[in-house]
């Protein structure tokens, strides 16, 4: 069967490979992605899916790494979280107004033509957001620009730079990370979602990625794999860059359309177009036996 006519029904799990077996979510996971379904459905459309894959990455980052001062974005000690797959921005805005960075009602408006929340990260106009970013393989250049910058400066902030899975099928991703080897930047730390499905299909079909752990060792990083649905792992690995004088790779694995069950390995739920009523409801409702 051919990735195209994949996209047609929900990929199982033999399909994609083993995925983690990760600790129930707890009531600030839970919470956190009822806030991303209510935008979506207040604007009808979205990437509901990328967005739940990344929710435990970004709360870790955010309750217990990234060092920033929501008053101030433009701090120049904050530490530097670019989302490079920006079509997972739901995650992000969720935790951006959690933290407040700008109103919670803000969120209640994405997508609509009067919002600075539009389907993709936009530095500049959302507060909090350091890069713009949705066409992907571009984080990682950024993120290497702000890490070396902060060695110049002699400041001591981290860059965290997350991308897609199908995100590193991009040549500018691997042309990163030669540089950021060569430089020795062991302030940048990369976080893969490990979903294992892009917009259309797994990763297996489209271009695959294995051995993605030794792929990063040989391009000079310090690498980790972890549950990237298991806060407490990813505290332990994010709390500190890995290596002296090399970067960081944490490869995250996650289940795209985590938390609700009848979306999950799905890549029809990549991105809706439009949110029928009954979808809505299907969604708390799946949220309520979460």
């Amino acid at each position: 069967m051919s990735p195209a006519q994949t996209s047609a029904k929900k990929i199982g799990v033999e399909k994609i490979g083993p995925t983690p077996v990760s600790p129930p979510l707890d009531a600030r996971s839970t919470a956190l992605r009822k806030v991303c379904v209510d935008a979506l459905v207040s604007a009808g459309r979205g990437h509901l899916s990328s967005a739940l894959s990344l929710i435990e990455v970004l709360r870790v980052l955010y309750d217990d790494v990234l060092r920033f001062r929501a008053d101030e974005p433009m701090w120049a000690g904050r530490d530097r979280c670019i989302l490079s797959k920006g079509h997972g921005c739901l995650a992000l805005f969720t935790l951006l107004a959690d933290k407040g960075f700008f109103a919670k009602s803000e969120l209640e408006t994405y997508c609509q033509v009067d919002s600075m929340l539009g389907g993709h990260p936009e530095r500049g106009k959302v507060p909090g957001v350091e890069a713009s970013t949705g066409a992907l393989g571009h984080g990682l250049g950024i993120g290497i620009g702000m890490a070396l910058a902060a060695r110049i400066q002699k400041r001591d902030s981290r860059v965290f730079v997350i991308t897609g899975d199908g995100e590193i099928n991009e040549g500018s991703i691997w042309e990163g990370a030669m540089c950021a080897s060569k430089h020795r930047l062991d302030n940048l730390t990369v976080i893969v979602d490990r979903n294992k499905l892009q917009s259309y299909g797994p990763t297996i079909d489209v271009q695959d990625l294995e051995p993605l752990t030794d792929k990063w060792r040989a391009f000079g990083f310090a690498v980790a794999d972890v549950d990237g649905h298991d806060v407490n792992s990813l505290r332990s690995v994010l709390a500190r860059p890995l290596a002296a004088g090399k970067p960081t790779c944490v490869i995250a694995h996650t289940v795209k359309g985590k938390g609700i069950a009848h979306i999950e390995h799905d890549p029809n739920w990549h991105h809706k177009s439009k949110v029928s009523d009954d979808e809505a409801a299907a969604l708390y409702a799946a949220l309520e036996n979460a």
